[in-house]
């Protein structure tokens, strides 16, 4: 590979990464605000809005574990801890801050929107760590069993798994401590583990054409090839 495409790789890595931690980030701070959808007209989801930006993680690390490599992906989900334990300690300090007289913006008000955030997202922590790993160590499993075909099969087995996994444990941890009640505990699993099932399985032709295309660009050929540097 050349020094122009190298670079491009580089560059997009950086941009996949961006948009990784960008999604996490954002999901972790928003998630106390619930909203209702009902795409089909029979079924109503009942779900945080945290949850939009979160299978956007999942779409990333399946698309840099494809052309990167394992590494890549588990330096990309490091990365995303770091990201957003720096948060965390940011609002810890923002929430100590005494607001002045004439903020927009109250403590009272500041700590209503923030002041479960802590729990929120030592929750999605401990369940990011678990969950990010497992559908970076499920996706090569695969790749590996089919000898690199099948991304549809890899993608998808992955990303169900770990969202349940995710989901199931951010549920559990939240309900322990009280920021959300227990009688939500059932629906709010369903509803958030059959909304990450359909958007996983509607971004697959996604990553198809993503993956298709960098492998072109690259000059990667055979299954499951990955850029080497």
């Amino acid at each position: 590979m050349d020094e122009k495409k190298r670079a491009v790789a580089e560059k997009t890595y950086l941009i996949l990464a961006a948009l990784f931690m960008a999604a996490l980030v954002t999901g972790n701070l928003i998630f106390q605000k619930f909203f209702t959808w009902n795409p089909f007209g029979w079924y109503e989801f009942q779900l945080s809005v945290g949850i939009i930006p979160y299978p956007i993680t999942f779409l990333v690390t399946d698309i840099i574990s494809e052309i990167y490599g394992k590494k890549r992906a588990n330096r990309v989900v490091t990365a995303g801890l770091f990201a957003s334990a720096f948060m965390l300690l940011i609002i810890v300090i923002s929430t100590q801050a005494d607001a002045t007289e004439w903020s927009p913006i109250s403590d009272g008000q500041f700590k209503s929107v923030f002041g479960f955030t802590f729990i929120a997202v030592a929750a999605s922590l401990a369940a990011y760590l678990f969950a990010q790993f497992l559908d970076v160590q499920i996706f090569h499993y695969w790749k590996r069993v089919t000898n690199g075909k099948h991304l549809w099969l890899r993608n998808n087995a992955s990303t169900f798994t770990s969202q349940f996994v995710d989901t199931l444990t951010v549920l559990l941890l939240l309900c322990s401590f009280g920021v959300i009640e227990w009688q939500y505990f059932t629906a709010l699993l369903i509803n958030g583990y059959l909304f990450k099932v359909i958007i996983a399985a509607l971004d697959t032709p996604f990553i198809y054409v993503t993956v298709w295309w960098m492998r072109r660009y690259f000059g990667l050929k055979g299954h499951g090839a990955e850029l080497e540097f």
